[in-house]
């Protein structure tokens, strides 16, 4: 199936039952047993609810992978992914994650024993030198948040599995529609579906993918034990969500290269992160690696107070937290969904004051131009 007829066809597209082109709501807590431990699949929806099923199928076939997972949250998620390690095992981060993974490790994960590095994954040379002894995986997320920097995950898949080691990536902001990192070497891949997936700003949810029958038994396990499942509700607008994922990631691009063109041309943005841009660092990797450059751009404009005042003079950007939404949003990260990260850090990785980050919506590109330039002049 190409792209856009899996979104609607992929996992079970809908009721063998009535018939019905829509998965049912299954709002259900427990199932009838005909005798002890015979029962239709299902037993208790922590373990598995039919919607969540349909859910976990679909993203398990648009990431070409083995076994599909739904979480409460994408940081639900990622707890789960890291409870397959074990007190003293060492991970490594790509260095600017997103601030809510790196207070995970930084301020629970660790309280456990479970040890990590922050890296430039863009550079080889330095996850290979940041390896050790008890390393047991490599942590990816590419286009990363904020700054969209582009790791090669087939380079750190072969790094990784040469020292047996599991690749993991963050796969939020390509989503399986620009971006398959399993087809590229990968052995878990993430998602806030929260952000692109579920697309309208009306869910909280998190989702996993893994590559092999160990790895999905050990994470049902996981999932199971622990419970941040994602309710039945949730599931289905998700599942509902994901149907348009095609036609909005194609025309958020679209937005995005029209904005990207005004901005870096404007006299008072210092600098505009892009992957699409080819002076990019990363740019001739990214066009390698995925089909699309996606919707996030991120540009300095040289002082919070000058950030400040920017974000008060919109009307079409939404300051919000998130993104991935059919409309556009607009932050600070140093201040929003990077604060939790020390000032000191920041400054360190780029993510500067005055840096600013868009979610590209699905508005007019015309009138969401028109509103930067107003709000840009003096």
């Amino acid at each position: 199936m190409k792209r856009k007829t899996k979104l609607i066809h992929g996992g079970i597209p809908g009721d063998s039952h009535t018939g019905a082109v829509s998965v049912p709501v299954y709002q259900v807590s427990t199932y009838k047993q005909e005798s002890i431990g015979v029962h239709q699949g299902y037993e208790y929806s922590r373990t598995g609810n039919p919607t969540r099923y349909a859910l976990e199928e679909l993203i398990k076939d648009l990431e070409e992978g083995e076994r599909g997972f739904a979480f409460g949250s994408g940081m639900a998620a990622i707890h789960a992914v890291f409870t397959l390690f074990n007190s003293g095992d060492h991970v490594l981060l790509t260095d600017d994650v997103y601030g809510g993974t790196y207070r995970i490790f930084t301020k629970v994960l660790s309280r456990l024993g479970l040890e990590s590095t922050f890296v430039d994954t863009t550079d080889a040379e330095a996850v290979k030198a940041a390896i050790q002894p008890n390393t047991r995986a490599i942590y990816i997320e590419t286009p990363t948040n904020p700054l969209l920097k582009v790791t090669d995950i087939r380079a750190m898949a072969d790094i990784a599995h040469e020292r047996d080691l599991l690749v993991i990536v963050d796969n939020t902001f390509a989503t399986p529609y620009w971006q398959n990192p399993l087809t590229l070497g990968a052995d878990i891949v993430l998602h806030s579906a929260t952000k692109y997936l579920g697309g309208h700003s009306d869910l909280v949810a998190g989702l996993a993918v893994v590559n092999s029958a160990k790895l999905a038994d050990e994470l049902h396990f996981i999932q199971n034990a622990v419970g941040a499942i994602l309710g039945p509700q949730d599931s289905w607008l998700l599942i509902r969500g994901i149907k348009t994922l095609g036609l909005r990631m194609e025309a958020i691009e679209r937005n995005a290269r029209a904005i990207v063109d005004f901005l870096v041309q404007h006299d008072k943005v210092n600098k505009v992160h892009y992957p699409g841009l080819q002076q990019h660092p990363q740019h001739e990797l990214a066009s390698r690696q995925t089909e699309g450059y996606g919707g996030i751009i991120s540009f300095d404009v040289g002082s919070n107070e000058a950030a400040e005042l920017l974000l008060s003079k919109l009307h079409y950007f939404t300051l919000a937290e998130s993104l991935g939404a059919v409309e556009s949003l607009i932050s600070v990260p140093a201040r929003m969904t990077h604060a939790s990260i020390p000032e000191e850090r920041r400054a360190e990785l780029g993510i500067t004051p005055g840096l600013v980050r868009i979610s590209v919506g699905i508005e007019d590109a015309e009138d969401l131009i028109d509103d930067l330039k107003a709000a840009l002049a003096d």
